[in-house]
Parts: C-alpha cells; sequence; structure tokens
C-alpha cells in the first residue's frame, strides 16, 4: 500500500526515535542479527507512534481478517529495527510460530512494516515468500522464490502471521530502518509485554481506544482481568476500595447463562 500516511508524520517519528536507534545496542544472536538494532514501547517513545497503530484502514483490514477467531484484536509489537551494512539475511520465519498452535486453520496476527528510510533490495528489505501463507505454512518448501518489498516512507506493508519472510541482506551503505506494527488475537500472550511497557501510569495518555488495544480491555470471558473487572478501571487511578468481580461473557454464554438460571428460578 502507497501513500498511507504522509511523509512528513513519518519522518517526525523517524526524528523522535533518533536516540533510541543511536543509544540501542545491537543484537545478540543469530536471529535478532549483531549488526542489526531494535527496540519497542514505540507509543512512550514518540507521540507520532499511534498514528501507524490506530490507522483506520489499517485497523479494519486487520479487524476483518482477525475477528472470525476472536471476540477483539490487540496490539502484539511496536518495534523500530534498523539493518546495518554486512548484515545478513536473516532466518525466514513465520511469526505465527512464536505460539505452540495449529496451522492452515486459522490466523493468528497480521504484521504491518512502515518503512522509516527507503527499503530496496539493496539495503536489507524484507523477504517475502507468495503464496507461504495460510494452508501453505504446511508444506516442506515454498512453492514460490521471495520478493524483496522495496518501498519508501509512507507506505505499509500487510502480511499474515502465516507468510514466510525475513530481513534481507545489507549489501549497502545504508542503514535501512523501519517499523513493525503486529496485531494478534485477544486470547494470545503479546509478543511484547504491553502492562509493561506501557503500565496504568502511561495508559491513561492514551485515547481510550489505544489504551484497549494495548490491553486495558477484557477478552470475554473474562480474560485479562483485573480483580475481576476490566482493567480500564486502572485508568482512573487506583481503585480506593477493592472491587467485586463482574461477568464479563460472550452473547452466546450469556444467552446459556439466563436460561439457565431462569430454569433454576422455575425449580426452585
Amino acid at each position: 500500500m502507497t501513500d498511507v500516511l504522509p511523509r512528513a508524520k513519518i519522518a517526525a517519528l523517524d526524528r523522535d526515535l533518533s536516540d533510541a536507534f543511536a543509544t540501542t545496542p545491537f543484537g545478540t544472536g543469530g536471529f535478532y542479527g549483531e549488526t542489526t538494532k531494535r527496540f519497542g514501547r514505540l507509543l512512550a517513545r514518540s507521540a507520532h507512534a499511534d498514528a501507524l497503530v490506530e490507522h483506520p484502514l489499517i485497523l479494519a483490514v486487520v479487524e476483518n481478517i482477525l475477528a472470525p477467531f476472536c471476540d477483539r484484536i490487540q496490539l502484539n509489537v511496536a518495534q523500530a529495527i534498523a539493518v546495518h551494512p554486512q548484515a545478513p539475511a536473516q532466518l525466514p520465519h513465520r511469526d505465527h510460530d512464536m505460539w505452540r498452535a495449529p496451522v492452515g486453520e486459522t490466523e493468528y496476527l497480521v504484521n504491518i512494516i512502515w518503512p522509516l528510510s527507503a527499503f530496496s533490495a539493496d539495503n536489507g528489505a524484507t523477504m517475502i515468500w507468495p503464496g507461504s501463507h495460510g494452508v501453505h505454512a504446511l508444506d516442506a518448501e515454498p512453492a514460490m522464490q521471495p520478493v524483496a518489498a522495496e518501498m519508501s516512507p509512507g507506505s505499509a506493508l500487510l502480511f499474515l502471521g502465516s507468510t514466510l519472510h525475513g530481513a534481507g541482506r545489507n549489501i549497502s551503505r545504508d542503514v535501512r530502518r523501519g517499523v513493525v506494527i503486529g496485531y494478534s488475537l485477544g486470547w494470545l500472550k503479546p509478543y511484547e509485554n504491553q502492562w509493561l511497557a506501557y503500565p496504568p501510569d502511561v495508559a491513561r495518555t492514551f485515547t481510550p481506544s489505544l489504551a484497549a488495544l494495548v490491553g486495558y480491555q477484557q477478552h470475554r470471558p473474562n480474560f485479562g482481568n483485573y480483580e475481576g473487572q476490566c482493567p480500564s478501571v486502572l485508568l482512573h487511578g487506583e481503585p480506593d476500595e477493592p472491587l467485586g468481580a463482574i461477568d464479563a461473557l460472550r452473547p452466546d454464554q450469556q444467552t446459556q447463562l439466563e436460561a439457565f438460571l431462569a430454569e433454576q428460578r422455575q425449580t426452585s
């Protein structure tokens, strides 16, 4: 997708992240890459990051893909990545493999890569294996050769968590910088621990919808609760009194419960 956000907005985000790019150490290990830098907590580092996380078109696409499998979606990761010169290609992988779950039937996440600098085949643009998603994630080998996701700031690359991909080799003299924003099913443990990344005193500065994306909302039935209630109660400060648990059921469960209670009343 091209021209998803103005280049000026992406440039402002890049400026806000410049100190973190400069001071963050290179990774340790062959997967993260020892010539690659990564850091998260983007919503706490720049006021411009929320435009990426809550882009209405992106959210609409993500919700359309993931809604059949969950009550609500959540932010899985908001991470900046800088692939430096001489960085080798990253191991091709599928991000849904972080969860030991059945493959080929359910989509667990959607990723969006936003370039902060131009992505090219020479500077380590993300490599995508077309047709490697969904049921084809079960194939022993991908049917097609990878393609480099060459794009400019303002563009966005969307791909499923079942898609085989990996950062390309950087044979240029330039640092390739980008941001990955990922969304997953709300009942999964996210890649980035959102409540540590954005504790209540930080999340209180967010809009209610953004706070919900980072975990301050229950996933029915009752997942992610705080003292039996929606964790959004913490956005108004620490409760002064003990809290009582409140049902947060799916509609089908609520209907079943009401029928059960009605039967109990009739027989009592």
